[in-house]
């Protein structure tokens, strides 16, 4: 190898798929290999770190490898296919369209054509590395040959998240309601409005003061809206916060503050807030939707929170449990420890090498 070059639509600052694409540089650089990320959407805040994507042909070199991020539709998924140096695909999932369907039809639409790009890209790829065991099996059905499972290098930093914790203060006092959590995109497939039911049956029947931060960015207008009117509604603004967009420390600020993170997703491919949430021993309810119950193991709780009594009795037979909040939290060590997190990005080099010294390559 020449050099190993990360091609991503877009880089977010706090976006988790940026974050794993500048994590996979930095470790392929520390490698001695050149390394440089090349994106279709150059965003401000992230411009000293990313090339425009039709730069590359004159920075290209024989023996470079191009890994493709691959999460959504874009035009670099025919781009790529149509070049010859050796492809990696990283996939991070597609959510599913009729999930957004009636939400969005143009993101819909754009997650079918993210299929078509996935089953266009399978025969020119040497190799596909997938977030989960679960995004494997979609490698699989799409027709990708060689394939193999590597978590991401997505999660906030050990360091960020140690700091944040040392201002955990866990557990009503005081006449404090328990504080709930969700972290990630606020889109369809996170059924937040689950989340939300579950509050109102909890402070109906069990805990009046009981509250929930939601910490992430908008995906559509129209759900962000419906969930801000459904809060509305309910009588529950200002128990209910929109947290939006948040700095790194303010999201393990969160995550250290809270009693619990809810998870209500209908899909997932990995979820890292859960990975988050272990770090700092919160407990963890979810959906067991997707990948969560491979991420998770026996780390959570899972419920059909499409129950909101269920899930609210979950949430509150667990936060009453002290014991079983420890149990939790040492079998999160240990799924940590299973995941080796920390390690990601390397062992993706590893893999890299490995392909790439087998002459496992197309041309």
């Amino acid at each position: 190898m020449s050099g190993v070059h990360h091609f991503v639509p877009v880089v977010h600052r706090g976006d988790a798929v940026g974050r794993h694409t500048l994590r996979l540089r930095e470790a392929t650089r520390d490698r001695g290999f050149e390394s440089n990320v090349y994106v279709d959407v150059v965003e401000a805040d992230t411009k000293e770190e990313t090339t425009p994507v039709l730069e590359y042909p004159g920075h290209a070199r024989r023996g470079d490898v191009l890994v493709y991020q691959f999460a959504t539709a874009s035009p670099m998924a025919p781009w790529l296919a149509a070049r010859t140096e050796t492809l990696v695909v990283n996939y991070h999932n597609i959510t599913p369209p009729e999930l957004l369907a009636p939400w969005d039809n143009h993101l819909a639409l754009g997650q079918l054509r993210a299929q078509s790009d996935l089953r266009l890209l399978a025969p020119r790829t040497t190799l596909a590395v997938a977030d989960s065991a679960y995004n494997r099996d979609h490698l699989v059905a799409a027709g990708f040959s060689h394939s193999a499972v590597v978590p991401p290098s997505a999660a906030l930093g050990t360091d960020v998240m140690t700091a944040g914790s040392r201002t955990k203060d866990r557990g009503k006092a005081g006449g404090c309601g328990a504080r709930w959590l969700s972290v990630g995109r606020v889109a369809p497939n996170k059924a937040i409005e689950d989340t939300i039911a579950a509050l109102v049956v909890t402070r109906a029947h069990a805990d009046p003061e009981a509250t929930l931060l939601i910490i992430g960015k908008p995906a559509t207008a129209s759900y962000n809206d419906a969930l801000h009117r459904y809060v509305a509604e309910l009588g529950l603004t200002g128990v209910v916060i929109f947290g939006g967009h948040a700095s790194d420390a303010t999201v393990a600020a969160a995550y250290a503050q809270a009693d619990v993170l809810v998870v209500t997703s209908e899909h997932e491919g990995f979820c890292v807030p859960v990975t988050e949430a272990m770090t700092v021993g919160l407990p963890v309810v979810a959906n067991g939707a997707g990948a969560l119950p491979e991420v998770l193991g026996h780390a959570g709780v899972f419920v059909d929170s499409g129950d909101p009594y269920l899930l609210a009795s979950a949430i509150g037979e667990l936060l009453v449990d002290p014991p079983r909040r420890s149990r939790l939290a040492d079998a999160a060590a240990q799924r940590l420890a299973e995941l080796d997190l920390d390690s990601s990005a390397e062992r993706f080099v590893d893999l890299l090498c490995t392909v790439v010294e087998r002459g496992a390559v197309k041309r």
